[in-house]
């Protein structure tokens, strides 16, 4: 297989990513014919995915002005995939002029085009970093340059946290990452769920199945689970709520109802 100028060398070009497959729902272009089969057969399982995909973007850009207004200005997104129109940095400066954005992912080519996308912005940086590994995101040269974690800080972790198993032990790391924020840090996440959606567990099943063989598996998660990863911080209204409902900026009646497949909330550190 012919390797894209903008592949970084040394990634396995016969295994799906993750980054990749969303950036191929959102209609990006950095991706490969791996990752359009993998989002292909996912799609006939349930068509409307690219719905909930925008959904997670637009409540990321709600949460992220929601936070500029509560006057946070440090912006610490895990798990941020491919660059995609409406970035953090994007829609957190054009919320307060002295917003601070870093992004981590631990795919290569997230962070090879995320590098190029910030290619002399002073305020925003990518580390390549693990969320598995909390303490390789905390001593990351673009934390401690850019981020002030004896202020507030926005965790984002949209997205990501369903890629966690069990295994990986998802709430302790989530839990070393609240540890180390400063009081009225802000937690913004979103996670997969076919629980009070639309879709059948079935095709959640199938989905889950395109995703094993991926690079990394696709863990559904009930609302009560999803709600345990907000332990020790308070809950924002409306709560952990499907992704149209967060302080939504139209009719939520208006969305696709298959939009309505996830949950999303933001939790406030006492």
């Amino acid at each position: 297989m012919e390797r894209p100028s903008w592949a970084p060398a040394g990634i396995d070009l016969s295994v799906p990513s993750v980054a990749r497959i969303y950036n191929y729902y959102l209609g990006g272009s950095h991706n490969f014919e791996v990752d359009r089969e993998a989002a292909r057969r996912a799609l006939e399982a349930v068509p409307g995915l690219p719905k909930i995909m925008q959904a997670n973007r637009s409540f990321m850009r709600r949460a992220v002005r929601f936070a500029a207004d509560e006057g946070i200005t440090q912006f610490l997104d895990v798990g941020s995939g491919i660059p995609d129109f409406g970035n953090v940095h994007e829609v957190a400066r054009a919320a307060t002029g002295q917003a601070r954005v870093v992004y981590v992912d631990n795919d290569p080519v997230a962070v090879a085009h995320s590098r190029a996308v910030l290619d002399g912005c002073g305020y925003a940086a990518v580390a390549a970093a693990d969320l598995r590994e909390p303490r390789q995101i905390l001593d990351s040269p673009q934390v401690r340059g850019l981020l002030d974690l004896e202020r507030p800080v926005a965790l984002l972790l949209v997205a990501v946290l369903h890629f966690l198993t069990e295994a990986d032990d998802p709430h302790r790391a989530v839990a070393e990452l609240r540890d180390a924020l400063a009081p009225g840090s802000l937690l913004i996440m979103t996670h997969a769920s076919t629980e009070g959606s639309p879709l059948s567990s079935e095709q959640g099943s199938r989905v889950e199945g395109v995703y094993r063989g991926a690079s990394s598996p696709l863990v559904m998660r009930s609302r009560e689970q999803v709600e345990r990863f907000f332990d020790g911080f308070e809950p924002v209204e409306p709560g952990v709520v499907s992704l149209p409902l967060w302080r939504p900026d139209s009719p939520p009646e208006q969305e696709d109802p298959v939009a309505f497949t996830g949950f999303a909330g933001v939790g406030r550190k006492p």
